[in-house]
C-alpha cells in the first residue's frame, strides 16, 4: 500500500534509469562540484585548508573510496583540501593506485599513520613529522594561513598544528554545510542507492517467517547491498515482537514468532557512498493483525503523512516542529529523538527535534531547496508492548517541490 502523495502535495518517486543512474560525465562533474562546495565553505570561514580523516568526508570531497569502515576508527588515510590550490590525498600504504583516476586529486602521497596503534612509543615523532608536512603544504600551496580545519584525527595532531602557530578549527561545520545542499545530479546517486536497498529489503521481507532468527533475516539485506556495490549497514536496527519497543534494540538471535511485528531501519551506506535510510514495520506470517497492532501502525502512518506534508522550502525548523503531528500522551516518552534529519552520505545536518525538545536540544534554520531529509516516526506505549517504526526519505527540489525518494510499500494488512 502506498500513500496518496498527490493529496500530500508530494511528487512520486521515479524509477526511470536516466533519473536513477548518473552517466560517467555526470559522475565526473558531481565530484568536481562537491569539491567546489567544500572550498566555498572553507573560504567563507577564512580557513586555509582542511585535513579530512572521516572516510565519508574524504569521499565527498575527493570521490576516493578505500577501507571505509577501517578508516572510520583508524586515522590511517586523509585528504588535504585547501581553499585554493592542489588537493593531496594521503593514502594507506600500498593503496596509492586506487585514486589515481580521480579528477579531484592533484597528488597522492603515502599517509603517515599517526595513532598509537601503529607506532607505540614513536607516535609523538610520527605526529611531529605529519604536522611538519601539513605545515609545508599550507605554506607552499596556500601561501600560509592562520586557520586549519581538522576532524577525526588524534588530539596530538591538533596539538602539533597549534604548536606551529595555527588556529585549529573543527572541519565538521564546513563539511556538514557543504553536504547539506546537493549539487546538480547528486540526487541520481541517492536514488540509485535507494533502489538497490529497496530490492534488498524485499529479500529481507521474503525471509521473515515463524522460527527464523532476527540475525538470519537481517543478513539478507547485507548480502544484497554488497552484491550491488554498497559499502555497509551502519547500524543493526531490526527487531521483533516485544523487542520492537522501546526502539534502538539491535538485531539478535531471537526467533521471530507468527503474528509479531518486525521493525527495521535500513541505515545503509549504499551505492556511490550515499545513505539509503527508510524504516518499515512488517507483520510475520499470515495471521490477522490485532487491533492494537493496527492502532500503533495507524498512528505512525498518520505521523509520517502529516509531517511529510509540512516539509516545505522556507519553513523554519521550529515552525516545522510546531506544526508536527501531535503524539498522544502515552506515547510521547518513547518518541523518536528527531522529527526529521538531513541525509546524504550519512545522517547529516539538520536535525529537527520535537516541539517539546526545542529549548533543550534544538536549533533553528530553514528548510531549503537541494536538501534531502528523512521524516521519522516511532510509536510505542510507555507501558510496553510492541512498537512501530516508519521513516521516509525526501528531496526538496530546486523548483521548490518536494519529491519522495524512498519507495517501499507499507504493510497493507496493518493499515486495513
Amino acid at each position: 500500500m502506498k500513500m496518496d502523495l498527490e493529496a500530500l502535495g508530494i511528487l512520486a518517486p521515479t524509477h526511470r534509469p536516466e533519473d536513477c543512474e548518473p552517466t560517467q560525465a555526470e559522475i565526473t562533474q558531481i565530484l568536481c562540484d562537491r569539491l567546489a562546495r567544500v572550498r566555498q565553505q572553507l573560504k567563507a570561514r577564512d580557513i586555509s585548508a582542511a585535513v579530512l580523516f572521516d572516510p565519508a568526508h574524504v569521499r565527498y570531497a575527493t570521490g576516493s573510496r578505500n577501507m571505509q569502515v577501517y578508516s572510520s576508527r583508524n586515522p590511517a588515510r586523509y585528504a588535504f583540501v585547501p581553499a585554493e590550490g592542489p588537493v593531496v590525498l594521503f593514502e594507506f600504504s600500498g593503496c596509492e593506485h586506487l585514486a589515481s583516476h580521480l579528477p579531484t586529486i592533484d597528488e597522492i602521497r603515502p599517509a603517515k599513520a599517526i595513532s598509537y596503534y601503529f607506532n607505540e612509543r614513536n607516535t609523538h615523532a610520527v605526529t611531529k613529522a605529519w604536522a611538519d608536512e601539513i605545515d609545508d603544504l599550507i605554506w607552499r600551496q596556500c601561501g600560509g594561513g592562520g586557520k586549519v580545519a581538522l576532524e577525526s584525527a588524534t588530539p596530538q595532531a591538533a596539538f602539533a598544528l597549534t604548536e606551529r602557530g595555527y588556529r585549529v578549527l573543527d572541519a565538521q561545520e564546513p563539511l556538514e554545510q557543504a553536504r547539506a545542499y546537493k549539487v546538480p545530479n547528486e540526487i541520481k546517486m541517492i536514488r540509485s542507492s535507494l533502489r538497490a536497498v529497496e530490492d534488498g529489503v524485499r529479500q529481507l521481507e521474503a525471509a521473515i517467517r515463524p522460527g527464523v532468527t532476527e540475525n538470519e533475516v537481517w543478513s539478507k539485506l547485507h548480502q544484497h547491498i554488497i552484491a550491488t556495490d554498497a559499502d555497509f549497514v551502519e547500524t543493526r536496527l531490526m527487531n521483533s515482537g516485544p523487542r520492537t519497543n522501546p526502539w534502538f534494540q539491535e538485531c539478535s538471535d531471537r526467533r521471530i514468532q507468527a503474528g509479531e511485528l518486525v521493525a527495521l531501519d535500513t541505515d545503509v551506506v549504499g551505492r556511490y557512498g550515499y545513505y539509503a535510510d527508510f524504516s518499515r514495520t512488517l507483520l510475520c506470517g499470515w495471521e490477522e493483525p490485532t487491533r492494537a497492532q493496527k492502532d500503533l501502525y495507524r498512528m505512525a502512518y498518520d505521523q509520517i503523512q502529516t509531517n511529510m506534508a509540512n516539509l516545505k522550502p522556507g519553513v523554519s525548523f521550529k515552525e516545522y516542529a510546531e506544526r508536527a503531528w501531535e503524539i498522544p500522551p502515552a506515547y510521547k516518552a518513547r518518541r523518536y529523538f528527531a522529527l526529521a534529519h538531513g541525509v546524504g552520505m550519512n545522517g547529516e545536518y539538520p536535525y529537527i527535534v520535537h516541539r517539546e525538545d526545542i529549548d533543550d536540544k534544538g536549533y533553528d534554520g530553514i528548510i531549503s531547496p537541494n536538501m534531502t531529509l528523512c521524516v521519522e516516526s516511532f510509536i510505542g506505549h510507555e507501558a510496553g508492548g510492541e512498537g512501530v517504526k516508519l521513516e521516509e526519505q525526501l528531496y526538496v527540489r530546486e523548483d521548490g517541490q518536494v519529491e519522495l525518494l524512498s519507495d517501499y510499500p507499507f504493510d497493507a494488512r496493518l493499515l486495513e
